[in-house]
């Protein structure tokens, strides 16, 4: 039985197909109220005396268009108008924006999409946190629908951000969740789409939106561009570039840098800015001096880049150092003692009256009584717990698991050591870190065959990494450099005890190969030698740390996943919102990078040891992993067992990791229940397709890149990017001021050479007479060892709106009651992780997280409040 509606809609198409018939001629086809037919008469008048000259939409809406009732529907829209909202002239008019709807249903009389309905939003309110609201009301057909989209079109002359748009429709209200920026539309005339909080894969799409959705694709991949050069914001274009923008040929040749993608040097891409190219070298390009191009959505929200100073201090910092540089004395020479070092957080060093820091570093320039600004350190939590546990053997090994970098220890594995690079150009590859020195340092607990065989033999491995650069990096002012090897041994109470350091000169064409190693030693000059080395051991780890574990492995190898992701998934697809909190902000903060801390003299370069070279030796590391510190073990609690029990950075990142993993598993599977969808899913591939043939296109024929053929291919690959820009890189982030405010503790270059390397009589006299001016002298001048710090505390802040792990669901998720609840799941895991880490962080017998002034291991809690705090996992790399 047919309802009412049902049987006059079969009529009304069974009257237009008997009418068509007669009237397909193309002359025919005319509008009968355009200017030539006004006053003809129709040949063929419908039921109601309307003419009806084909089967057309036009003759479906005149034929029916008196009998749909119209219903009002009130929309009220949050948005926010930069930093200082103003009235403008349009405001005035109460005409700002015009938004339209789009229904996600077909007219069943047409057969195709039905008239979007349109108002133009009024401003009504503006609150006192700078929101305004406007409120439009639209005549919406009874039978419209659910909506599909909303369009905007801004009539502003300024961009404004979209929050949110609330409909009142009769059976409740539905919330639109935008978050965008929208250009006034002398900018850009197109309207914008937004979709509603429903996802939908590709072949599941509304008919009505299809066309829209892969518009808004085009948009994004810069097909619909009219004008060439450099990206305006407001285009919203994400595409590919290779690192060229790093030097700056055209002020200086000794500053051109390698270009950073392609065979000479793999790397992942970056996002294209259009930019020149140089004058002399047209491979690079030019550079901005004020901001680089990223697409204005990756930009940081209002909020964050107005309390928060991530991205504007990252670009004051150049206009920062020289003030600070000012107030010191020597700026480029040593702390002439201890003492001088810790009076940067005890006294701190005076400014200039009118050095005008405080805005831009708040925290840590604090108002003296005689008006002068003093630039005083927070001290660091290592400094609070032990100030001279720095010092200490065990707190070196505890750090490798405990610390900053603990990507780096590695099982050893093979024995002898020996270097995998060319004899004849590096000198002979044997270490000299015998078996017979690892039984005399282990005293006697096991044979050194016991040892090795028991897994109680690890390393820290920078031998064959360094080793090519050592020569060049000593040509450099002020700095040296070594190829470092560093073998612990495994106790019974899972802490790792130093056993030797080897440090490495290779031949040239002047010198022999020169080599050493250095174990602890048990008199002072063997003490201070073994202090010594550690010190170059540790600025080692810093640099890999800094350039590798950090930005490398998480900002540089993630940013080509979130180009490909705005260029083939619609914001739409479910896998793109699943992803898309783990993007916001890191091409921001990429951008910001390249601007003033990995390019040309900037912050890695003039402070830690690679100097210019630092981005070419990352080049060399991409691809490369260290492993071999879990064996799979099915019956183990998350299916691997560690070879050290006590890791804490692996004990807390295998259970954030299952959590991960099952919350994207109940995802995955809700949207795709069979494998065929996944295989049938055309944007999902061509993401897949694009990350590895572009976005890593130097590494696309590596055989490790998955297939995404099986719903638990896709759960692998969604888990381990999460995982990436969450739990990676909280851990290798935001101890960095707690480990590395106290510059000892983590010095970020060595400057002078070991005391017994080919010493003069001077250097030798020296390092006997006064040892601790030896090791001042190795440590970061006072100029780089401010510049870290400032740069360290900005990098480890929280800012207020920061975004956590399993705090708050997305509007999509919490749509969808099934993605709700295994989102709630998730985020009972999650407080459950946050409890197991402080009840372990009180456990005596877990000695690499607790104890007498050792600092607890809490970078993988999930939540934290705003500022320096050493936790928090916040979704993604946004510092």
């Amino acid at each position: 039985m047919f309802c009412k509606e049902a049987s006059s809609s079969l009529q009304t198409l069974n009257i237009a197909k008997s009418l068509s018939s007669e009237f397909t001629k193309p002359s025919a086809l005319v509008n009968p109220l355009s200017a030539g037919h006004r006053n003809k008469v129709c040949p063929r008048p419908n039921l109601r005396g309307r003419c009806t000259v084909t089967a057309s939409k036009f003759d479906f809406d005149w034929i029916t268009k008196e009998r749909v009732k119209k219903i009002k529907v009130k929309g009220i829209i949050t948005a926010k108008q930069g930093l200082l909202p103003s009235v403008g002239v349009t405001d005035l008019l109460g005409v700002s924006l015009l938004v339209e709807l789009i229904s996600a249903e077909t007219d069943p009389r047409t057969l195709m999409e039905k008239d979007p309905v349109k108002d133009n939003a009024r401003r009504v309110l503006l609150d006192a946190h700078g929101e305004d609201q406007y409120e439009c009301v639209f005549d919406m057909p009874e039978d419209f629908g659910p909506v599909g989209a909303i369009r905007v079109l801004n009539q502003d002359l300024k961009e404004i951000f979209l929050k949110e748009m609330k409909l009142e429709l009769p059976d409740g209200s539905v919330t639109f969740t935008f978050n965008s920026w929208v250009a006034p539309k002398s900018e850009d005339p197109t309207k914008r789409t937004f979709f509603s909080n429903k996802s939908y894969l590709p072949l599941q799409t509304p008919e009505p939106l299809k066309q829209l959705r892969k518009q808004e694709l085009e948009t994004l991949q810069g097909k619909n561009r009219e004008r060439a050069g450099e990206f305006e914001k407001f285009e919203r274009v994400y595409d590919y570039d290779v690192y060229n923008d790093l030097g700056n040929p055209d002020k200086d040749p000794e500053l051109a840098r390698p270009i950073l993608g392609g065979l000479s040097h793999p790397y992942p891409r970056r996002c294209k800015t259009g930019r020149k190219p140089c004058d002399k070298d047209p491979s690079a390009e030019t550079r901005k001096a004020l901001e680089f191009y990223v697409p204005r959505d990756e930009e940081f929200t209002t909020v964050k880049g107005a309390q928060f100073t991530g991205t504007a201090v990252l670009s004051a910092l150049p206009a920062v150092f020289p003030q600070i540089e000012a107030a010191l004395v020597d700026p480029n020479m040593p702390f002439p003692h201890f003492k001088s070092i810790e009076d940067l957080f005890e006294e701190g060093i005076e400014l200039p009256k009118d050095a005008g820091l405080f805005p831009v570093i708040p925290r840590l320039v604090k108002a003296a009584a005689e008006a002068d600004d003093i630039l005083q350190f927070e001290s660091p939590s290592l400094l609070d717990k032990d100030r001279f546990s720095w010092i200490r053997d065990d707190e070196f090994a505890r750090q490798t698991l405990a610390g900053l970098n603990p990507y780096c220890i590695q099982l050893v594995q093979e024995w002898p050591l020996k270097s995998k690079l060319d004899p004849a150009v590096y000198g002979d590859p044997n270490s000299l870190i015998t078996s017979e020195i690892v039984e005399r340092e282990i005293k006697g607990v096991m044979s050194f065959d016991e040892a090795l065989e028991n897994k109680r033999l690890f390393m820290l491995d920078y031998h064959d990494l360094l080793l090519p650069y050592v020569n060049k990096v000593r040509e450099l002012d002020d700095s040296t450099l070594y190829a470092s090897r560093a073998l612990f041994f495994l106790s019974d109470d899972s802490t790792l005890r130093p056993v030797a350091i080897e440090l490495t000169r290779p031949q040239d064409v002047n010198r022999p190969q020169w080599r050493q190693v250095f174990t602890p030693g048990y008199d002072a000059t063997s003490c201070w030698l073994w202090s010594l080395a550690k010190t170059h051991t540790i600025s080692h780890d810093a640099g890999y740390h800094q350039l590798i574990s950090h930005w490398l492995r998480t900002h540089c190898c993630i940013e080509p996943y979130i180009i490909a992701a705005n260029r083939q998934l619609s914001a739409m697809h479910p896998i793109y919102r699943l992803l898309h909190p783990h993007f916001r902000y890191t091409m921001e903060i990429n951008a910001r990078a390249r601007q003033v801390l990995i390019n040309e003299g900037g912050i890695i370069e003039s402070c830690f040891w690679p100097g210019k070279y630092s981005l070419e030796l990352s080049s060399d590391v991409y691809d490369k992993l260290w492993r071999g510190l879990a064996v799979e073990d099915e019956k183990a609690e998350h299916g691997v067992r560690l070879t050290i029990p006590d890791f804490p950075f692996a004990n807390d990142g295998l259970m954030l990791w299952d959590a991960l993993k099952e919350w994207v598993t109940d995802y995955v599977n809700h949207y795709y229940p069979d494998a065929e969808q996944v295989k049938l899913d055309e944007e999902l591939q061509g993401w897949w397709s694009e990350v590895r043939n572009i976005g890593h296109g130097d590494k696309k024929n590596e055989p490790w890149w998955p297939v995404l053929k099986t719903q638990d291919d896709l759960i692998e690959v969604v888990t381990t990017i999460a995982w990436v820009a969450s739990g990676h890189h909280a851990a290798v982030n935001f101890g960095q001021y707690g480990y590395g405010g106290y510059f000892p503790n983590r010095p970020t270059t060595s400057r002078i050479k070991m005391p017994v390397e080919e010493p003069t009589e001077e250097e030798l006299k020296e390092f006997y007479e006064d040892p601790e001016k030896t090791m001042l002298k190795t440590f970061p001048s006072k100029k780089q060892a401010t510049i870290v710090m400032v740069t360290l505390d900005l990098l480890s802040a929280h800012s207020p709106d920061e975004e956590y792990l399993g705090e708050n669901a997305e509007a999509s998720w919490a749509h969808e009651p099934v993605i709700y609840a295994a989102y709630e799941r998730f985020k009972g895991k999650l407080q459950y992780l946050e409890g197991v880490i402080d009840e372990r962080n009180v456990n005596v017998s877990l000695k690499n997280r607790t104890g007498a002034g050792v600092v607890k291991y809490e970078l993988l809690k999930p939540i934290s409040e705003p500022g320096v705090t050493g936790m928090g996992v916040p979704y993604s790399v946004s510092i």
